[in-house]
């Protein structure tokens, strides 16, 4: 019997920036015409020049433009779009607007409404899982009065962590360490969360000490297939923002990894998940792992696990929405080489990552075998303060960690970006710290031990730690001297001082 799919003529991209970009070359390569949509400040923007054609959306902010979904829905109509990309961020999590547009009789790509809104609830999504056995952080129910979280929360145990139930990125979140100082954060939490989300209802769970995050990506079909393409290192982080992702994780091995994807399945399937979707977990020192939440959308960090298994999610996505089977048919658990992205950001590491926005005027981007960037702007785009400061993604793949590590930082030096502050300098320095080399980091290593000003000290408590760093530093110093490279600019000067000190430790 020959399978019944939903033709889709015309895509209209419900965002911007570089992932906009990213589902508008999908398309293209699929052969489908795109529509952009674009605000005020967004004129003169690449996803604005890549589409097909372009519409004005309104003002600025997000509220004006982006944010607007009657707006959307109706120009996609007018432009004959027969299905609506969301992208990430904006209404890409939002399920009222994926009911509305199915409602429309457009194609929306991505998860069903009724998966959006149980995964986007915490509590909702806890509920759920563990009806499939998913391993949760010991924790509260939402909604609960202060007096019955405060005593919750001695009854975990400190640390705890106070949670927003409602969104994400950071906001209405306080770790707290000791009993004195839980009032005082469970207020800030619910203000927070209030303005952040108009839901100021919170709820309280264990804080992992020492724990990494680590996701699963997701991929399922309309056909009742529901697959993984293995893990995700997430934790180099700061106030829960994500920095820096490689896949696979150093601290999965096959075993773990085999664990972990049957658990990121069972938990998509609670909810009848299709579509492209990420299991986020946090994983103890001990390798026991728990459900985090669910992402019920593309990530930011997906082109790493696009480059360790060669599977397009952007294209998957959309041939899921078509009603096709998903192309890949059985779950990765042996990823092709490592990747490693850095979010180029346009904020000032040495002033607290202070944001900064001004018009670029120059930007050399780096090319060669292994490198991808994906970016929104180029040289004379303005960075705003009306969104996210994200210049764009740089990742690397190599057939080792090492090797995708050592062409990060050739990359990193390559790129040049003038006119306003970024966080290359902190990606640079980042890529000479011993515990990242070696891979010794969680979610507080950012924050508890690493420092723009100074590096770290030499944590050589194992032979294993220092052969791993020193046979990675010391290939990296051969490889300049066989080409005749000139010594690195005064930036990278650290890479000679410590090459040089493991060569002596070592000879």
């Amino acid at each position: 019997m020959a399978e019944q799919t939903t033709r889709i003529n015309k895509i209209l991209v419900a965002n911007r920036g570089e992932i906009a970009v990213r589902v508008i070359r999908a398309a293209r390569d699929l052969g489908i015409p795109t529509v952009a949509v674009y605000s005020d400040a967004d004129r003169a923007a690449l996803h604005v020049r890549y589409a097909d054609e372009a519409v004005h959306i309104g003002g600025p902010r997000p509220a004006e433009s982006y944010l607007k979904m009657d707006t959307i829905i109706d120009v996609a109509k007018k432009t004959g779009a027969d299905a609506i990309h969301p992208g990430y961020g904006f209404l890409s999590e939002n399920a009222d607007f994926a009911g509305q547009v199915t409602d429309s009789g457009l194609v929306w790509i991505g998860p069903p409404p009724n998966a959006i809104a149980t995964m986007g609830d915490k509590q909702a999504a806890r509920t759920a899982v563990i009806k499939n056995n998913v391993p949760l952080i010991p924790g509260t129910e939402a909604g609960l009065p202060d007096d019955e979280l405060v005593h919750a929360a001695k009854q975990i145990g400190f640390p705890v962590l106070i949670k927003a139930v409602a969104g994400g990125g950071g906001k209405g979140m306080r770790p707290v360490h000791k009993e004195e100082d839980f009032e005082e954060a469970l207020q800030t939490a619910r203000r927070e969360a209030e303005s952040a989300f108009g839901n100021g209802d919170v709820y309280v769970e264990k804080l992992l000490v020492g724990a990494r995050h680590i996701e699963f990506q997701i991929l399922a079909d309309t056909h009742g297939n529901t697959i993984h393409l293995g893990e995700r290192e997430c934790s180099i982080q700061r106030r829960h923002q994500k920095l820096v992702e490689e896949a696979p994780s150093v601290f999965v091995d096959d075993d773990l990894r085999e664990r972990m994807g049957k658990m990121a399945i069972a938990a998509a399937e609670s909810v009848g998940y299709v579509n492209a979707g990420t299991i986020e977990c946090m994983v103890d020192k001990d390798k026991n792992y728990y459900f985090l939440e669910m992402n019920t959308r593309l990530q930011v960090e997906h082109p790493v696990t696009e480059l360790v298994t060669g599977i397009d999610l952007a294209k998957e996505q959309i041939r899921i929405a078509r009603g096709r089977r998903m192309g890949p048919t059985e779950s990765v658990l042996n990823p092709k080489g490592w990747a490693i992205e850095c979010r180029i950001n346009a904020e000032d590491p040495y002033a607290n990552f202070m944001p900064s926005t001004g018009q670029i005027s120059t930007m050399i981007v780096p090319t060669g075998p292994g490198v991808r960037v994906d970016s929104g702007v180029y040289p004379g785009s303005e960075i705003t303060p009306y969104y996210d400061s994200m210049i764009a993604k740089l990742i690397t793949w190599g057939e080792t960690r090492s090797e995708a590590m050592l062409r990060m930082r050739r990359a990193l030096s390559e790129y040049t970006i003038m006119g306003l502050k970024h966080n290359i300098p902190f990606h640079i320095n980042l890529l000479n710290s011993f515990s990242f080399i070696a891979g010794q980091i969680d979610t507080n290593f950012v924050e508890q031990r690493f420092n723009m000003n100074t590096y770290e000290e030499d944590p050589t408590n194992t032979e294993l730690e220092t052969a791993a760093i020193a046979a990675t530093l010391y290939a990296h110093r051969k490889r300049q001297l066989a080409s005749q490279v000139v010594a690195p600019a005064k930036r990278d000067a650290s890479n000679w001082k410590w090459m040089g000190r493991f060569e002596r430790m070592h000879r």
